[in-house]
């Protein structure tokens, strides 16, 4: 189904039901995730509006957690952490090696995450909504031990 909304109607609709926004690129919308008190650690949920509506949630792994692993245990790892969204209905779209470089020294690798990249087709903002919130809700990187 095709969504007549603007992204600044969505965005608009978000911050009205209570999401911090972080950023905006293009047709997709980024939402802030706060671990701990006024620190943004990552936008691993979004919302895209391109035609369609989608929620989009990026999981990980990290390599400094899991030295001796290989990039497929890893993502494996990372995809694990979908688990729960695949099961509402969620789909796998996307997998993506990240290299995360000192910003100091652009030489220095700092550590490598494996991404999972997972999307939900909405049909309209109620549901957008709902998905937003189950995703928010989601941990998103694999914890170490484990």
């Amino acid at each position: 189904m095709a969504s007549t909304l603007t992204v600044q109607e969505l965005k608009r609709a978000l911050v009205s039901a209570g999401f911090e926004v972080y950023r905006t690129q293009g047709a997709e919308v980024h939402l802030a995730e706060r671990p701990r008190e006024n620190l943004i650690m990552d936008a691993g949920v979004s919302v895209v509006i391109d035609g369609l509506l989608r929620v989009r949630m990026v999981t990980r792994a990290q390599k400094n957690d899991f030295p001796g692993e290989d990039g497929d245990r890893l993502t494996d790892r990372a995809r694990r952490q979908g688990d729960a969204a695949l099961a509402r209905g969620f789909a796998e779209r996307s997998v993506r090696e990240r290299t995360l470089y000192d910003p100091g020294d652009g030489t220095k690798v700092l550590d490598t995450w494996l991404e999972v990249f997972f999307e939900k087709d909405v049909a309209a903002l109620p549901e957008v909504l709902d998905e937003v919130r189950f995703a928010m809700g989601v941990e998103k990187t694999a914890p170490r031990g484990a």
